[in-house]
């Protein structure tokens, strides 16, 4: 059967009815904001508190768009006669945005929580070439990283909380034991004979 000329204008036309009467739902963006959900991937903030050049992230990256540089400081000795030690110093995390595919490889394999995932959004840059962000713009976007959310009632918990509570139930019950243990035998002082008067000797008649 052939279609009824004008079908597809009648179409577009009862399409473009229906909408006129609803509500609009568009955000008008950049004077309102979107709610995003909590993990959202935006952008990488770095912590760098908690960075300790193990440079595992950069090794990790597929993308190899991490750059670190760093340099090694001598720190004395905490008491004296003690050998002094060597730590690593962070001068430089940067990460190339045009090249980083949101992967989120080098947050998960940081073993320091240095890295999280803000859902901030707003760093287009006219120039490609500034899309590399150094480690100041990184610690402004930690700021941004939402507070993880509360653990299920119904979840197990983390292995180092069990092992924890193991440990202070055992030391507890341990305690609780060496409270109710009767004392040793001789410790108690034997309680004295009728009749007896321990300030006399033991050899004196008793007087009437």
């Amino acid at each position: 059967m052939p279609p009824i000329p004008g079908s597809g204008l009648a179409k577009g036309l009862a399409v473009t009815l229906r909408t006129m009467t609803r509500k609009t739902v568009t955000e008008q963006y950049p004077e309102a904001q979107p709610e995003l959900p909590p993990r959202t991937r935006g952008v990488i903030g770095l912590f760098e508190e908690n960075c300790t050049v193990c440079m595992l992230c950069a090794r990790e990256c597929p993308d190899w768009c991490i750059y670190i540089d760093s340099h090694k400081e001598t720190v004395p000795p905490a008491v004296e006669g003690g050998r002094e030690r060597s730590h690593n110093v962070l001068d430089r995390f940067a990460i190339d945005f045009s090249l980083c595919m949101y992967c989120g490889i080098c947050i998960e394999v940081c073993p320091f929580d240095a890295l999280f995932w803000s859902p901030e959004f707003e760093y287009a840059e006219t120039d490609i070439r500034e899309l590399t962000h150094e480690r100041d713009k990184l610690r402004e976007w930690m700021w941004t990283v939402p507070s993880p959310p509360a653990l299920d009632p119904a979840a197990e918990d983390p292995k180092e909380l069990a092992a924890a509570r193991k440990t202070a139930d055992k030391l507890a019950a341990a305690q609780e034991a060496a409270a109710q243990e009767p004392p040793a035998a001789g410790s108690k002082a034997t309680p004295d004979a009728p009749g007896n008067d321990p300030g006399k000797d033991p050899g004196e008649e008793p007087t009437a």
